[in-house]
């Protein structure tokens, strides 16, 4: 690994070059080989990576490989990541090293799409950040059985790298991952910084949908809604919910959600998926090549035969995460965004695998929370890979001031909006 290059010369911008390419190609300078554990993501086995999302001790659908692959194949301004890659080698007590068992290859237990903070932040320090996967969580996949060893190989491979930290954007911080990564830490004499922290609803699936409604909503609010549900289906005809599962229904259900998602202010705003050839072809390969995993679920509200609302739901293991929602804003005084929520709520609850559903949305989300009260602790953290090092500082320094300006930019198009 002594060889590999130092991305903070890759971080630094330069006249007359763009440093995503720059980044790009000295990367790939560093090492056209997996076992070096730092690769273009594309260039990870496909098979080896969906035998580590199974053994995982944390889940996460936004980084299985048929999303995050089709993220980084099209996605816009989410494309070209790398992955940080750790391995277990069965026989490394059995041969020397130098005569690895050929028919026992190292093992896959830890893998991490990566950008450079550069790319992600536009900050020229050199750090390793969790890449998007178009989803506000970047949990890296563990083996249950070697978690441990995955994360000390993670962090190794980054310091070869050039690396002075990994920040892990998005990650539940009471998660069996996080929680992994501080004690390694802490045996190394490190420990975690944690830049910002925020609650997000949740649902625990595992209780009757019935009590969790209850509990949520009020008597009143509940008649209500159902009172808006049958006025809708007086109007325009018998309200109901399908759920695709298949590749062929869910091939046809993405339609459904794209046109839905981009006759909203999505679509006036142009950020909807269908507005974009990167994305639309992304969301398409996502969902097909989960639905071949039975990992993606898209649930259709209709009135009659019209189209009312639609979400796309992923998978993983005992989790479920709640990807994104699309309704027909001609159909709001009827409340097809919560009507749909209620029915997704009554689905997952009844699901005897499903133990938890993350909403995967922000902080304050007004049609969510109120329903899932269940809150995970989501947050961006700096693991520092050298004890007491000075660039680790000037890192968070730089994050603590890019999260302060965005913040006051956010409120600030908020207020123009409800102006």
């Amino acid at each position: 690994m002594a060889e590999m290059a130092d991305i903070a010369g890759l971080s630094r911008p330069s006249p007359g070059d763009g440093a995503d390419r720059r980044a790009h190609t000295a990367v790939l300078s560093v090492s056209h080989s997996q076992r070096s554990g730092f690769a273009p993501l594309a260039a990870v086995s496909v098979e080896e990576w969906h035998g580590l999302a199974e053994r995982t001790i944390e889940p996460n659908g936004y980084y299985l490989p048929a999303w995050e692959l089709a993220v980084n194949a099209s996605a816009r301004g989410r494309t070209g990541a790398f992955a940080l890659c750790a391995r277990h080698d069965a026989s490394a007590n059995e041969l020397a090293p130098s005569q690895p068992r050929q028919d026992e290859p190292p093992r896959l237990i830890g893998l991490l799409p990566v950008v450079s903070l550069w790319r992600a932040c536009k900050i020229p320090l050199p750090a390793l950040v969790s890449a998007s996967p178009y989803g506000t969580l970047c949990t890296p996949l563990l083996d249950r059985s070697h978690a441990e060893e995955a994360v000390r190989q993670l962090m190794s491979v980054a310091r070869a790298a050039g690396a002075r930290a990994l920040i892990l954007r998005d990650v539940p911080l009471n998660g069996a991952a996080m929680k992994t990564f501080t004690r390694v830490l802490r045996q190394e004499g490190l420990r975690p910084i944690v830049l910002h922290s925020h609650l997000r609803a949740s649902l625990d699936a595992r209780r009757p949908a019935d009590d969790v409604l209850d509990d949520a909503l009020s008597a009143k609010k509940l008649k209500e809604l159902r009172r808006q549900r049958n006025r809708l289906a007086e109007k325009h005809g018998v309200v109901r919910f399908e759920v695709a599962h298949s590749v062929d229904d869910v091939a046809r259900a993405i339609e459904i959600f794209l046109d839905l998602e981009a006759s909203g202010w999505k679509g006036e705003r142009g950020t909807a998926l269908r507005q974009h050839e990167g994305d639309l072809n992304f969301i398409r390969r996502a969902t097909r090549g989960l639905a071949e995993t039975a990992q993606c679920e898209i649930v259709t509200m209709r009135a009659g035969e019209t189209p009312v609302a639609a979400a796309i739901v992923l998978r993983h293991q005992d989790r479920a995460f709640y990807f994104k929602l699309g309704i027909d804003e001609r159909f709001a005084k009827f409340s097809p965004g919560v009507q749909l929520t209620l029915e997704l709520t009554r689905h997952l609850c009844a699901d005897a695998v499903l133990v938890t559903a993350d909403s995967t949305a922000s902080a304050h989300h007004p049609m969510i929370n109120p329903i899932w009260r269940g809150r995970l602790r989501i947050g961006d953290i700096i693991l520092p890979l050298r004890h007491n090092d000075p660039v680790v500082s000037a890192i968070r320094a730089a994050m603590q001031l890019r999260h302060g300006l965005r913040e006051m930019a956010r409120r600030a198009v908020h207020l123009v909006r409800n102006r």
